[in-house]
């Protein structure tokens, strides 16, 4: 069987015909092997012939996988991914249904059009977004102008049938395909600047923004006394033996009356209810 179906690869070749007038040898003549193939059960008499079929069509899985070359993956994997959809569409044709060429060509287009869909986006992206890319990178070519200039997104959306902010969407799914290292040096600077250098470090002030609204409340029922000191203790950054000064009273009745108001306030936001208010000396 392998040197009946070789021969059918080498000797019988059908000359297929593609879009521009350009011919073929690739597609050889298996149509009896495939009726074959869809009358034997699974065994290796099967699958010996659906080995020899996938040998006899690789050069054309080959072809197509060579159209995509230079698109950012390497010819030798889109080589695979079209064997892989020309192994799926052995297994799916149906002889009856016409020649096996029109059914593999899309099958295995498809499979390598999924493998850029699906393993190519450096971000991923739900499908729906990457189709929304698809359409608007079409429409933005074919809508650019002889001198450059990019359409509108309003003219985009009209050509598209798409909302504006279907367009938006697209638009920014342009920038996913692809992504930048942090050590990327900027273009725009001259001091060798890398990507990393334009981003901002965590700012300390977050991490207690929750403790200070939930102390705002016992703050603001405190006497306004008692208010004044922390004000000048805690914001003026004030000795506690200068506000005693200003006030007039001891360092160290200063000194309880902080204490005090801040055991207060905790209390308060911990939910203690603390019922000892500072007393006035």
């Amino acid at each position: 069987m392998l040197v009946e179906t070789s021969a059918h690869a080498s000797d019988n070749p059908t000359r297929s015909r593609v879009s521009g007038g350009r011919v073929h040898n690739d597609a050889p003549d298996t149509g009896s092997d495939f009726v074959r193939l869809a009358d034997l059960p699974e065994g290796p008499e099967r699958q010996a012939i659906r080995d020899e079929l996938a040998r006899a069509w690789l050069p054309m899985a080959h072809r197509i996988a060579g159209r995509f070359r230079n698109r950012g993956e390497s010819l030798e994997d889109l080589r695979q991914v079209a064997a892989l959809g020309l192994v799926k569409a052995i297994d799916r044709y149906e002889p009856g249904r016409g020649a096996f060429e029109s059914y593999a060509v899309p099958t295995i287009t498809g499979e390598i059009k999924r493998h850029f869909r699906d393993r190519m986006w450096a971000l991923r992206v739900p499908r729906r977004v990457q189709d929304l890319r698809n359409k608007v990178r079409v429409a933005r070519r074919d809508l650019t102008t002889s001198d450059g200039s990019n359409p509108s997104v309003a003219q985009i959306a009209a050509h598209t049938g798409l909302t504006e902010d279907e367009v938006n969407t697209g638009l920014e799914a342009l920038d996913s395909f692809s992504t930048l290292s942090l050590d990327a040096e900027m273009s725009s600077s001259e001091d060798g600047f890398s990507l990393a250098d334009t981003i901002g470090g965590c700012d300390g002030a977050y991490d207690v923004v929750v403790d200070r609204e939930a102390a705002k409340e016992g703050l603001r029922r405190l006497p306004e006394r008692e208010r004044t000191i922390l004000y000048l203790r805690f914001f003026e950054d004030m000795t506690q033996s200068r506000i005693a000064d200003e006030l007039g009273i001891s360092q160290m009745h200063v000194s309880r009356l902080i204490s005090r108001c801040c055991a207060r306030v905790r209390d308060e936001v911990l939910g203690a209810g603390c019922d000892d208010h500072p007393q006035e000396g």
